[in-house]
């Protein structure tokens, strides 16, 4: 009776062994899995911000540009009115 026992606990100890290390395999693929997701997002959020910038670049070039255009414009309409004056 006392082998019995034994060799119930062994059984029982092989079954635990054979759940704790299949489960063990899932632990480790979430962790896997959860790792990359975190890296995805990281890499999304350096995304997000490298775009970011890179609009604010554009968007100052581009208020450059206008502003310079504003001022051709006056310094045209200003040469209008010279030579309206010289002819008038």
């Amino acid at each position: 009776m006392e082998n019995g026992y034994v060799i119930l606990g062994i059984i029982a100890l092989l079954f635990l062994s054979m759940y704790g290390f299949s489960y063990y395999s899932v632990f480790r693929e979430k962790n896997r899995q959860k790792k990359e997701q975190q890296l995805e997002a990281e890499a999304e959020a350096q995304r997000v911000l490298r775009r970011q910038k890179m609009q604010a670049e554009i968007d100052a070039r581009v208020q450059k540009f206008n502003k310079r255009k504003e001022e051709i414009q006056h310094e045209l309409e200003l040469l209008k009115k010279m030579k309206e004056q010289q002819i008038g």
